[in-house]
């Protein structure tokens, strides 16, 4: 049977591209290499008999409990075939950022309920355990010889981790420490998998030995036996129930009733519990939290990649829909040329590019803080943990909106379950709050700025990413210069003049008789706007010195187009800023005139390379799961296809009608 004709729009759309795709996707994947395997991966994957979704009913139309088992099958058959690939590649890449394995979502269409155990439960294993844990766990869970995940939330309690009521107590009699779930809101709550799915996991705990609460510790527990997968006794695990999206995820709760484990199931490569009881403290307390930081890290790329999904959804379509008869007599244009929807989509596929170079600057700088805390060295901690905290809270917000955006920009069709956008949105928007809510993030980010800000006006530079007060201890307003530089000289201007305006508005409130903390929460708002402030102008800097970096690598006319979507970036947010730029630089409304012009002038230049810039994100059309984003562009043709797989399209009459519309009717010709 020959395959489907690719619309003629999209035909004229790639044929305008002035530079070369295969460039882009390759310095997307870290060189033609990088392709090269991911092309391999994905081969391997989706030709694999079983894991096709081709020609089956939409996994929507399933009840939650056949979506979920439909998940776990799929999942095993996927981890099967990686599994198989791991015996002859290394595949520890996988704990980095990288585009290679997202060809999960070719395999199940919302979240596997696996996520967990790859994501968090693994990376807890490698960075937490000491080398007889790790060698007696690392190889199980690699082999999927146990299946875990990552309790920690729970009920009553999130980001807040020292308010986690779970308690570990040591009990040197027996070398035991004894779990116990003693509230309610103690239960752990949300971690994916653990409702029917992992049979180990990591708990968070708060730790007690000889009367003394030593705060929160990690610790490796068995929850159900391996052979039955029956809850083992003294543990209550179940699943939580709908929610917005991740419907696949198998979330759950867990609790526990003085339930035992070895002295050995506390991970111990920082802290440890000696036999009788003694606590031999780590060298730092922030060293329990790695796996979160480590997360938040990749959720800056994790989000930049699902922004590349959505944009390439939106943006094919936009090149197929005709809409209206702006001229007389004339025909529908595309509705990509209109130049409000270039507006819609051109910022979204320029903040994937901002997000994916920024997420790897801050993968190298943990993986440079990591090597650092290996020798010893703790200095730039602090410094990690305020990074990672603000770009994962404005990073996932700004996808989330940037997502919803494209939805929109599909009209009434991004509103259906099979243009994917609903479910991409639904991943995006859980970034939000999930491994810390955005504004407790935001407010960890301030207290990281205050400090800096008091180094600052003694004339000390307290860490690279915040040296840049210093500049603006006695000067209010950068002079304005209407290029990317001048530009990034503003934000880091506002950056200053938020952070100095929220701390002398603490220091105010202390002066008027608050105590510190009281103080502190009557300048949150101010606080957080001070570090919203501050990842802008770490976003603005960063992703334009390194899209700066790759283009003078890149070929001419790639190099070109790298730099116009960072300057769109960077002057779509000048624009959105102006209010502040005009309080911190000196900025005048003829300069934010000339960047409006500008903006509509790069509008007009990414025109031409809208669909080449989306088909360079190289989504197969099975990872993508789009009616409206296929590399073919039948858009109508896939509608349609897709509404008559629906069940209620089974049969003429639908037995409703029998039993409820024609007695209903009959009753009122009576």
């Amino acid at each position: 049977m020959a395959e489907p004709k690719v619309c003629e729009d999209l035909l004229r759309e790639r044929r305008k591209c002035t530079f070369d795709v295969t460039e882009l996707t390759n310095l997307i994947d870290g060189g033609a290499q990088g392709t090269e395997e991911r092309h391999y991966v994905e081969n391997l994957v989706l030709n694999t008999e079983g894991l096709s979704t081709k020609n089956e009913v939409p996994e929507e139309y399933l009840s939650h409990k056949e979506r979920y088992e439909y998940a776990v099958k799929k999942a095993c058959i996927l981890y099967e075939v990686l599994k198989e690939y791991a015996a002859k590649h290394n595949t520890m890449d996988a704990f980095k950022p990288t585009n290679k394995y997202r060809v999960t979502f070719g395999v199940v269409k919302d979240i596997s309920p696996f996520m967990l155990h790859m994501g968090m439960f693994v990376p807890t294993i490698l960075n937490q355990s000491d080398p007889e844990q790790m060698a007696e766990w690392l190889p199980q869970a690699m082999s999927m010889g146990i299946l875990g995940t990552y309790a920690q939330t729970e009920l009553g309690h999130g980001t807040f981790l020292r308010g986690l009521e779970t308690t570990a107590t040591y009990d040197p009699a027996t070398e035991e420490f004894v779990l116990h779930t003693p509230t309610l809101t103690a239960y752990k709550w949300w971690p994916g998998g653990l409702a029917h799915t992992a049979n180990h996991c990591i708990v968070v705990a708060q730790l007690y030995s000889k009367g003394v609460c030593y705060g929160v510790h990690p610790f490796f527990v068995q929850i159900r036996d391996t052979e039955t997968h029956m809850p083992l006794p003294g543990v209550k695990v179940g699943e939580i129930g709908p929610k917005m999206g991740f419907q696949t995820a198998n979330n759950g709760f867990l609790g526990f009733d003085h339930y035992r484990i070895p002295r050995r199931s506390m991970l111990m490569k920082n802290a440890q519990i000696l036999k009788d009881g003694t606590y031999v403290k780590s060298k730092n307390d922030k060293l329990t939290y790695g796996t979160m930081v480590f997360v938040r890290v990749l959720i800056v790329t994790d989000v930049a990649y699902e922004l590349s999904r959505a944009a390439t959804i939106a943006v094919r379509y936009s090149a197929v829909r005709h809409q209206s008869q702006p001229k007389p007599g004339q025909p529908e244009p595309q509705i990509l040329d209109y130049v409000t929807q270039q507006h819609k989509l051109f910022i979204g596929v320029a903040t994937s590019h901002v997000f994916r170079v920024t997420g790897c600057w801050l993968w190298d700088s943990y993986s440079q803080v990591i090597a650092d805390v290996g020798k010893g060295n703790m200095d730039q901690l602090p410094e990690l943990h305020a990074l990672a905290c603000c770009l994962k809270a404005v990073c996932s917000r700004d996808a989330t909106a940037r997502v919803e955006e494209f939805r929109l920009a599909c009209g009434g069709h991004g509103f259906m379950a099979s243009s994917n956008l609903p479910i991409i949105n639904g991943i995006v928007a859980a970034t939000i709050t999930y491994e810390g809510e955005y504004t407790v993030l935001m407010l960890q980010t301030a207290r990281f700025l205050v400090k800096a800000w008091k180094q600052a006006t003694l004339g000390n530079a307290m860490t690279p990413t915040v040296s840049y007060l210093v500049r603006f201890v006695n000067n209010d307003r950068v002079r304005w210069e209407n290029r990317p530089e001048g530009i990034v000289s503003g934000f880091l201007a506002i950056a200053a003049g938020k952070t100095k305006a929220a701390c002398e508005s603490l220091q105010e409130y202390e002066r008027s008789g608050m105590d510190y903390e009281d103080a502190w929460n009557s300048a949150s708002v101010q606080l957080v706007n001070a570090s919203e402030a501050h990842c802008r102008a770490i976003l603005c800097e960063v992703s334009w010195r390194e899209l700066s970096r790759l283009a003078a690598q890149s070929s001419p006319s790639l190099g070109k187009v790298l730099l116009q979507m960072g300057e769109l970036y960077l002057i779509y947010w000048a624009l959105e800023k102006r209010g502040d730029l005009l309080l911190y630089s000196t900025i005048t409304g003829a300069d934010i005139a000339k960047l409006q012009a500008r903006y509509e002038v790069l509008l007009g230049l990414l025109r031409p390379n809208a669909v080449g810039l989306v088909d360079a994100f190289d989504i197969r059309d099975e990872i993508l799961n789009s009616t409206l984003g296929a590399y073919d562009g039948r858009v109508y043709e896939r509608l349609m296809e897709e509404a008559l797989k629906s069940p209620l399209n089974a049969e003429p009459v639908n037995q409703s009608f029998h039993k409820y519309l024609k007695p209903l009717m009959m009753k009122a010709k009576l």
